[in-house]
């Protein structure tokens, strides 16, 4: 700190001592280890005494996005590496790269990691590559409570997934992200799978973007999770059957297409919700109306604004139907965030707007469509009500910051090829429903093009009727004067 002292026109400028540096060293490195390890390791420049602290820290945390160049990020990665401190225990390490990554290196991060295991507490690995140096080797991270790992094919448009492991055994994992992977039944499972079974101690769970190979049921079961998110674009068919009784937190993001079977989010008290679709599509809004009815008990509910675009896509016939008692009775506070629409539900809604207006002229649009709040409200009128606005870059719920922007990775994650059938034909699958989106934009400009013609036509019939009037108020002018 420095500090100024006033005195017949000159400044003495004093210097006081540095208390930080006389610290303790424990007491240093656990400073540091809540920065990332850029900034951590560029403490050694301050001092001596700073030199080799960061050496000691029990945390790494490696982000490509601290770096000008995936090529200096790699670098600085295996400096580290080679500096640190090997007697010291390692309890975190959070690795996130973008785009394919070497062998080399994912090979040396792996070694790294299993060479510290011991004590090893949490584990996140993001990146594209080929996760078979440490996939094998997890189950003997004993000790492990948070694991993340979001692992795709290398390859610039390879948008696969990763198989996951039958036989994964953490028994102290609290924690689990899962991303890009494919959970496969065997022969003798009965169209089942239930890759979470040996979890004992498992309280959050987040799924974001995987599917399931030869089974048409992902069961989900455990005693002690609490909160479960789930992000999806497949366009892959089949169920969850959910059994988790402690649940009370639910989150979900992108397209609604697999159903959730019995009751299994009856016990939910709070859901975050942010659904999309790609186009017009009949499944989605039907699915997405099906999941709200399951939340029996729901007390807090957030829904982004394109959420409910895709109810007001669920046909009149349903919405007409009687709802259950159960249905948002419990519900004390519902909050709508407002945010830009993707492209694919953006083209649905003007082409239902274009015929809307075609038959009975134009109506203001809105962010949140006309009679849906109330609605959803009709077992609880008394339930506050908050519509905020949100930014593009925003998701609608904290619960999703740990995930990519939903616009950025639309389309790509639409495109990738699905689990249960082979490449080719899977796709010939996305080109036919990119084809749909195609026949649908083709569809909006007829109708743009109608509703222009139409304008045009009451244009010059409304400029020849001012004709009209005019030369029918100078006949009368002329008849007064006359008179």
């Amino acid at each position: 700190m420095i500090q100024t002292k006033t005195g017949k026109g000159k400044h003495d400028i004093e210097m006081s001592e540095d208390k930080l540096s006389d610290l303790p060293n424990c007491i240093m490195v656990h400073i540091l280890s809540f920065l990332n390890t850029k900034d951590a390791v560029r403490t050694c420049i301050l001092s001596k005494r700073w030199k080799h602290i960061w050496k000691y820290i029990p945390t790494l945390t490696l982000h490509y996005s601290n770096f000008s160049t995936l090529k200096s990020f790699d670098k600085f990665v295996s400096r580290v590496l080679s500096l640190r401190d090997n007697s010291i225990a390692l309890n975190t390490i959070d690795f996130y790269r973008n785009g394919s990554i070497t062998s080399g290196l994912l090979k040396k991060v792996a070694y790294y990691v299993l060479s510290h295991n011991f004590k090893l507490l949490q584990l996140g690995i993001d990146a594209k590559s080929d996760i078979g140096h440490i996939l094998p080797c997890i189950s003997s991270f004993q000790t492990l409570i948070s694991l993340k790992l979001s692992i795709s094919p290398k390859g610039r448009y390879n948008f696969g997934r990763t198989l996951f492991p039958k036989s994964l055994n953490l028994p102290a994992l609290t924690f689990l992200h899962l991303g890009h992977f494919i959970f496969c039944a065997g022969a003798g499972d009965g169209g089942q799978i239930e890759p979470f079974s040996a979890f004992n101690r498992l309280n959050s769970l987040i799924i974001d973007n995987c599917t399931v190979k030869d089974a048409q049921i992902l069961c989900i079961s455990s005693e002690t999770l609490v909160s479960l998110t789930m992000r999806n674009h497949s366009f892959d068919v089949y169920q969850i059957e959910l059994s988790a009784p402690s649940l009370c937190i639910f989150s979900f993001m992108g397209i609604p297409y697999q159903k959730f079977c019995g009751s299994g989010l009856s016990s939910v008290k709070q859901a975050n919700i942010d659904a999309e679709m790609l186009a017009n599509y009949s499944v989605p809004p039907l699915v997405l109306l099906r999941l709200l009815y399951d939340l029996a008990n729901i007390k807090s509910l957030t829904v982004s604004a394109s959420t409910l675009q895709v109810i007001s896509f669920v046909p009149d016939f349903f919405m007409a139907k009687q709802l259950p008692s159960s249905f948002m009775r419990t519900l004390k506070s519902l909050k709508v965030k407002l945010k830009p629409l993707s492209y694919g539900l953006s083209m649905a809604l003007k082409i239902v707007k274009l015929k809307k207006e075609l038959k009975s002229g134009f109506e203001p649009s809105s962010p949140i469509p006309d009679g849906i709040l109330d609605y959803l409200l009709q077992n609880s009128p008394s339930a506050d009500v908050d519509i905020v606005e949100c930014s593009s870059a925003s998701s609608i719920d904290d619960s999703f910051n740990h995930l990519a922007p939903l616009s950025s990775s639309l389309y790509l994650e639409f495109l990738q090829p699905s689990s249960n059938e082979h490449v080719v034909h899977g796709l010939h699958r996305r080109i036919k429903h990119l084809k749909h989106v195609e026949v649908q934009t083709t569809t909006y400009i007829d109708l743009a093009k109608e509703v222009i013609f139409r304008e045009r036509e009451e244009m010059l019939s409304l400029k020849e009727h001012t004709m009209m009037l005019s030369k029918t108020m100078e006949v009368l002018l002329a008849t007064a004067i006359g008179a």
